[in-house]
């Protein structure tokens, strides 16, 4: 390759999916080198919980793991075996993000009521050291800034699983907060009040709950087909509306298929149009929705005659 070939390519724009897994990459490296610090400060600072975080963090791993699979399977190009592309692949990945978020909301729940529970009846938990606080510090930090910047590249690129994944990343900040209120209190205030871990961990766990929550609804919608929201509907009938020549656009179906959407219409037009004519207007129709909702758009237009 020569030089001028070398710049080229290093100037052309990445692909959608080279950004994907560059965001992804970036947050697994994080996220790797995180659970490794915070498993040793959980084990040498004698802390339940941090080695509990160092466990989400590991769960964050896994989920980038698990972007990184899908999404090259979701940038395939259509073939003979799925005709509208692999688009789904993506949403099913965000599926999985959701439900993995949901069982750790859960399982931070279970641990901390089972905490809570052992506070009144009596037991307390051995004081941990100062590393462990300082891991719960570093790990706020590094993963509010990978959660926005994983969140505003997964809207940039317009990836539900990057901004899922992004999600996740807060999700780790959160616990981490509720992680070092409860090792900040009892390394203060004394070992009676261990009972802040659990209980900071049991409103982070509401938090994430509910983050779960709202990432799989959408996403389980598009896989069982659910329609674009009616006020995108509207948005496409008033762009094919907007030709003079055409009327009374119907039988609309539209659903999302990973980062784009299909819609099949029917329309009415003149039937004193030639064929030319109709293939001019129903081109031109499929720019401008193409214009508004991205060039991967799969468009269907049916054209009947006016009544």
């Amino acid at each position: 390759m020569t030089e001028h070939e070398t710049h080229n390519a290093q100037s052309r724009p990445l692909t959608r999916e080279r950004q994907i897994y560059r965001v992804t990459i970036v947050g697994s490296i994080a996220n790797l080198l995180l659970l490794t610090f915070k498993f040793a400060a959980g084990i040498f600072g004698r802390s339940a919980a941090m080695t509990a975080d160092a466990v989400h963090s590991l769960s964050d791993f896994i989920t980038d793991i698990i972007v990184l699979v899908f999404v090259r399977i979701s940038a395939r190009p259509q073939d003979k075996k799925y005709d509208y592309g692999y688009g789904k692949y993506e949403t099913v990945a965000t599926v999985v993000v959701a439900c993995l978020l949901f069982v750790i909301g859960l399982g931070i729940m279970r641990s901390s009521a089972i905490e809570i529970w052992g506070f009144f009846k009596g037991e307390i938990a051995a004081t941990p050291q100062p590393i462990a606080l300082i891991a719960a510090l570093v790990s706020i930090v590094v993963k509010e800034i990978l959660y926005h910047y994983t969140a505003i590249r997964g809207k940039r690129i317009g990836s539900d699983v990057v901004v899922a994944n992004a999600w996740h990343h807060r999700s780790d900040a959160f616990t981490s907060v509720g992680t070092a209120i409860g090792i900040g209190g009892a390394i203060l205030l004394g070992g009676k009040w261990s009972i802040l871990d659990p209980l900071a961990a049991l409103i982070m766990s509401l938090f994430i709950l509910r983050i779960a929550i709202k990432l799989f609804l959408p996403s389980f919608g598009e896989l069982t087909e659910t329609s674009l929201p009616e006020e995108t509907e509207r948005e496409i009938e008033d762009i094919i509306l907007a030709f003079p020549a055409v009327s009374d656009p119907h039988h609309m179906r539209t659903r999302r298929i990973g980062s784009y959407c299909a819609l099949d219409i029917h329309i009415r037009m003149n039937k004193d149009m030639t064929l030319g004519q109709v293939h001019k207007i129903t081109d031109r129709i499929e720019h401008a929705l193409r214009d508004k909702f991205g060039p991967n758009t799969l468009i269907n237009i049916h054209v009947e005659p006016e009544k």
